[in-house]
């Protein structure tokens, strides 16, 4: 559980987050972020969202952006609401640092995800899109699948997957949630844990 001010970064995305409004303080109404992404920078994979709709607010910099098979820029002060359901991803556009404000809502899992999945890589535990292993994927996945999956292939055969490599990762020691090995370097804290 996160509150609000913490901070959390991906040295492999390039993305820097610190909760404005934590979902503990909204009763998991909502999260809002604040999300800082250096040139370059990107987010994971291009992801749904199937209960959750995100509202993005440019504050500085040029945020490129691929919602529903459409790709465009949004500069300073530029809106632009995904709705649940929708693959999307984003990424830096510009020379400078991106910031923006996202609003989530409802919370979910959506706080408890993005921490571990910065936790992986601050501690060398992904590739260099920012993705774990498959076993350890599969439990995290599995655990959030109501908060994030891929676009494809279909929700079902996405299930069927998880439901078969989900058990092996957790026998491999694997858990949906992950704390950095040093709490020093760690802005955030990663309080509750799902197993």
């Amino acid at each position: 559980m996160y509150r609000s001010g913490d901070t959390i970064e991906n040295p492999v995305t390039g993305e820097r987050i610190t909760f404005l409004r934590a979902a503990s303080a909204t009763d998991g109404e909502l999260v809002v972020v604040e999300t800082t992404v250096k040139p370059g920078g990107f987010v994971a994979a291009t992801h749904v969202h199937p209960f959750q709709e995100e509202r993005f607010h440019v504050v500085r910099g040029t945020l490129a952006m691929k919602a529903d098979g459409e790709t465009f820029e949004l500069g300073e002060s530029a809106h632009v609401v995904v709705s649940a359901g929708t693959a999307h991803t984003f990424w830096n556009a510009g020379d400078d640092d991106v910031t923006f404000v996202c609003e989530v809502r409802p919370a979910l899992g959506f706080e408890p995800l993005l921490g571990t999945m910065f936790a992986l890589a601050a501690d060398g535990k992904t590739n260099r899109k920012g993705m774990p292993n498959l076993l350890r994927l599969a439990v995290v996945a599995s655990a959030y699948f109501d908060t994030v999956r891929l676009p494809f292939p279909p929700a079902i055969v996405q299930r069927i997957g998880l439901a078969l490599l989900a058990p092996l990762g957790r026998l491999f020691g694997y858990r949906a949630t992950y704390a950095p090995a040093s709490r020093a370097t760690w802005k955030g804290d990663l309080r509750e844990s799902i197993s």
